[in-house]
């Protein structure tokens, strides 16, 4: 029996784009193709943007080692720079990317920062293929995943019109409306209505944008289901069964448009033993003996990298020789030490710029931008479990994979997909352990509960998964063998989990942030500032693209 195409772990780049092709043609926009793929791919590569060893001897500091720093600095290594990370966590590589081991064999992991990527992020795949990663799909070969609505159980495969609609006083339009076409029109259909060029604007970071995107990025989402006259009841149904836009309904409304735009959550994938390796592939990279494996150029062209564990800078100053100076320190209440740097790129995300000491300030409108962007929390909770309750051939089971949907606050639980091939590469046992991604919540849901004691959050989020499953109080105490959770607003040097947009902070800020300060000497990079926030590719793609900006300038500037 062949696996199905979105199944196939290691997608060659031709079955990735028959992929997307295929779902943009499921939606009736075929012409987005082209679009889509030259607005996500990698920018050029940096030895065409300047010779080799046009860097050598130039000091650049690198504030933040997440994937935006680490593809700033193995890109700068290529024309002979001398680069310096600075990161202020002690414990892990890879910002927002993290992985969490439960067992020394690691063997059984969970996700707790970004957990997947579509077949659309070209940039993200360009450095999977660099660093011969292997992938595996998280489409479920079942589609029988559970909603909890209402006090409600059902599965997917059932009828939400039937059995929740009559739960909401619904319009009589509304009534009569199929869900996927109700929740189709709340989400793609102003979608389909703009012409492919306009649509493409939702990538763009631009000056003027067309008049049909910038109405919509003064809108939050809850105004455009109003816009689209919905009523509330209708609101709240799709807030319970789509339940991560139903916690996000102050968020700016393009924001999902233009995930839509690209089907970031159709045929996704994630790294084989972890997403950590791909910071750690980086990583691995600047201390390699043989960097051939790294790097098509001779090693005697190469600079350095030097990546500093347990430094956290709290100050950026221009000097007086047009260069900058970054101050930091490795303990609370250590003593500060400074270094100077030829040019720097922050890749630290605004939440945390906002209490660096900057002088002079940057430019207005950029100093206003770092104390008003908004970010979201996220909460994950992954339950290590000794066997895997939802795969059991059992009412509140038979589930491979997949996501289940709920208006209780953990908002989501999403199955492990490394049984997904199971009935094509041999049985696998639902007695196996699992990691079992519990509560996956944002915004106020992940404050709120977050915030609780962590014996009460524990049992809180377990009971709210026996009532999704429709499990007896109880059933999982001897089932969980361990867990944790992760509260991005709680993490020290990141506070906050993905830069989201209220509604006209991207027309008014997006542009400016990109900007580079201090007269060309410092930039910026980080999905905070890209046309994908919250995914791997909005970092790896601005840390690529500011490594060209420096050299560019750099070149342009002293040696044409």
């Amino acid at each position: 029996m062949d696996i199905p195409l979105n199944l196939v772990p290691n997608p060659t780049d031709e079955q990735r784009h028959e992929m997307l092709r295929e779902s943009l043609s499921a939606v009736g926009r075929s012409e987005d193709y082209e679009n889509i793929i030259n607005a996500l791919r990698p920018p050029d590569d940096i030895k065409f943007i300047a010779p080799l060893g046009e860097l050598r001897g130039i000091r650049i500091g690198i504030i933040g080692g997440g994937l935006a720093g680490l593809t700033a600095a193995y890109e700068l290594r290529k024309l002979g720079a001398q680069i310096t990370i600075h990161e202020a966590n002690m414990e892990r590589i890879g910002g927002r990317v993290y992985t969490h081991y439960f067992d020394s064999e690691r063997k059984y992991y969970g996700e707790f920062g970004a957990m997947r990527f579509p077949v659309s992020h070209e940039t993200t795949w360009h450095y999977i293929n660099l660093f011969n990663l292997g992938t595996r799909s998280l489409t479920s070969p079942r589609r029988n995943n559970f909603y909890y609505v209402h006090n409600t159980r059902l599965r997917t495969t059932e009828s939400v019109q039937d059995i929740l609609y009559p739960l909401f006083n619904l319009t009589e339009r509304e009534r009569n409306t199929p869900w996927p076409e109700l929740h189709d029109y709340a989400f793609n259909y102003i979608l389909e209505q703009m012409a492919p060029n306009v649509r493409l604007e939702l990538l763009s970071i631009l000056t003027v944008y067309s008049q049909e995107i910038e109405a919509l990025m003064y809108m939050s989402i809850r105004e455009a289901l109003e816009y689209l006259d919905l009523s509330q009841e209708a609101i709240s149904l799709i807030s319970g069964i789509n339940s991560p836009n139903g916690a996000t309904l102050d968020i700016s409304y393009d924001e999902v448009l233009q995930q839509e735009y690209t089907m970031d959550f159709i045929n996704t994938y994630q790294m084989d033993g972890g997403n950590t390796n791909l910071p750690l592939a980086f990583y691995n990279s600047f201390t390699a003996e043989d960097l051939e494996q790294y790097y098509s150029i001779p090693t005697d062209m190469l600079g350095t990298v030097e990546y500093r564990a347990g430094h956290y800078v709290n100050g950026i100053f221009k000097t007086n020789n047009g260069k900058v100076t970054l101050r930091y320190n490795t303990e609370p209440n250590g003593k500060d030490t400074l270094e100077v740097y030829d040019y720097i790129i922050c890749c630290i995300p605004f939440s945390s710029l906002r209490t660096v000491e900057i002088k002079p300030y940057f430019s207005n409108i950029k100093m206003q931008s770092i104390l008003e962007l908004n970010y979201i929390n996220a909460m994950k909770t992954n339950f290590l479990c000794n066997q895997r309750f939802w795969e059991m051939d059992t009412p509140f089971g038979n589930m491979i994979g997949g996501i289940s949907f709920t208006d209780l606050p953990i908002q989501s639980i999403i199955y492990p997909p490394d049984h997904n091939l199971c009935m094509w590469e041999g049985a696998c046992s639902p007695e196996e352990p699992g990691v079992l991604l519990a509560s996956y919540n944002l915004n106020q849901n992940a404050n709120r509960v977050a915030n609780m004691e962590e014996v009460r959050r524990f049992e809180f989020i377990k009971q709210n998964v026996e009532e999704v499953h429709g499990l007896p109080r109880g059933y999982l105490n001897s089932i969980i063998a361990d867990y944790k959770t992760v509260a991005w607003y709680n993490e020290p040097y990141l506070r906050g989990a993905l830069a989201y947009t209220l509604p006209g902070q991207k027309r008014t800020f997006a542009y400016i942030m990109k900007q580079p300060e201090f007269e060309q000497r410092v930039y910026f990079a980080g999905e905070h500032i890209s046309n994908k926030h919250g995914w791997m590719q909005g970092s790896l793609q601005t840390g690529k693209a500011a490594a060209n900006e420096l050299a560019l300038y750099h070149y342009t500037r002293f040696r044409r």
